[in-house]
């Protein structure tokens, strides 16, 4: 089973637990794993079959079943206040597990009035510090920069069949995920908007100069971003400004939960890898210490730039510079280590011929850096 799925059971014995994530991550194999494995007189229903449909709407069900797994149930117009009844007339007997390729802890059709009754999670596809044993950490780190770290493509690693597979997702999530929770009435557009964002990893996003490329207007552009995000395709990271004088606010930087999405160099594919990484390890200490995590940039007015700043409860934790090949320590990552004196500083090369320190700096090969016992 997956990383999540000792901290999930452990769960489950208190609260209802949501399990968010992009589509095909692996939310109804991990599901369905904990089912057969820890409660295996569960039920497992899934709101986009028709006869599971009827069930739920039904509330029909065995009193014995301890486990009840409600799949893509966001997708149902009322599934907050239809959940929040099931639960409280019945959590003594049964144990509650949702899983929903929406972000299901800000999703909003009026209030939460689920706010105390669930604890949520969210599934990442595979990172270095997370993939099966018999994949070595050489090969799983080439097909992470190839085809991708979700789990039928990496588990297959075949290129040809990764692209086909990447642009079903594609129509899937544009064509009936979003047509089943926003109205878009373009989806073509919407389609060409995300595209733009595929060449842009890594770079600053002006939303206006985005919609003017496409069409749209910047209030569209905006929503649209906040959509796609949502709906795990990508997520953002924001520039970083306290307690710095001189720096100043840029716009955000938008990058793919999905590595193999990003079309251009192989050095925004591979900062895009970092990200990835980054950002699936501050989630999971988010959801199972319940520290509040932000994976930034900082740039200042002098252009010094760090590609990534990861604090915890506000704090820098540590500076992070990606690099395709330079191994050299950059001026920017030596001025804000020794400015803001952070936890730790480092610098990821991705063609590392051996790994060094710099003072208070580690410069590090990927490999070396990722492939770690994160998740436990």
């Amino acid at each position: 089973m997956r990383y999540l799925a000792p901290h999930i059971l452990e769960d489950l014995k208190k609260k209802m637990v949501f399990v968010g994530g992009p589509r095909q991550v692996g939310k109804t194999t991990l599901a369905k794993a904990i089912l057969a494995e820890s409660y295996p007189e569960g039920r497992y229903f899934n709101w986009d079959y028709d006869e599971d449909r009827r069930d739920i709407i039904r509330k029909r069900w065995h009193d014995q079943d301890t486990l009840l797994v409600f799949d893509e149930l966001h997708k149902y117009p009322r599934w907050k206040s239809w959940l929040k009844g099931i639960y409280d007339v019945s959590h003594a007997r049964h144990s509650f597990l949702v899983t929903g390729s929406a972000r299901l802890d800000v999703y909003r059709r009026g209030g939460d009035s689920l706010l105390g009754r669930y604890h949520y999670w969210r599934l990442h596809p595979f990172t270095m510090d997370d993939c099966p044993a018999v994949i070595k950490p050489e090969e799983a780190y080439q097909r992470l920069m190839t085809v991708g770290g979700f789990p039928e493509p990496f588990l297959d690693g075949d290129q040809r069949e990764a692209r086909r597979w990447r642009r079903e997702r594609f129509d899937r999530v544009l064509r009936e995920d979003i047509r089943d929770l926003e109205s878009v009435r373009n989806i073509q557009l919407l389609g060409l908007f995300l595209d733009s964002l595929r060449h842009r990893v890594g770079g600053m996003i002006t939303l206006s100069n985005l919609a003017e490329d496409i069409q749209i207007s910047p209030k569209t552009a905006k929503v649209w971003l906040e959509l796609l995000e949502r709906m795990y395709l990508v997520f953002i990271v924001r520039p970083y400004t306290r307690s710095l004088p001189r720096a100043v606010q840029k716009p955000p930087k938008v990058y793919f939960f999905d590595n193999a999405d990003v079309i251009g160099d192989e050095g925004a594919r591979f900062e895009n890898f970092v990200a990835t990484h980054l950002l699936k390890r501050t989630h999971f200490i988010e959801d199972r210490e319940g520290h509040r995590c932000e994976l930034r940039y900082i740039r200042d007015k002098e252009g010094r730039e760090i590609d990534f700043a990861v604090l915890k409860d506000g704090k820098i934790q540590e500076l992070i510079e990606v690099k395709y090949a330079e191994e050299n320590v950059t001026r920017s990552l030596r001025y804000y280590a020794e400015r803001l004196q952070p936890k730790r500083a480092t610098q990821i090369v991705a063609n590392l011929r051996k790994p060094y320190s710099k003072g208070k700096i580690s410069v590090i090969d990927p490999i070396s850096y990722f492939n770690v016992a994160f998740f436990r």
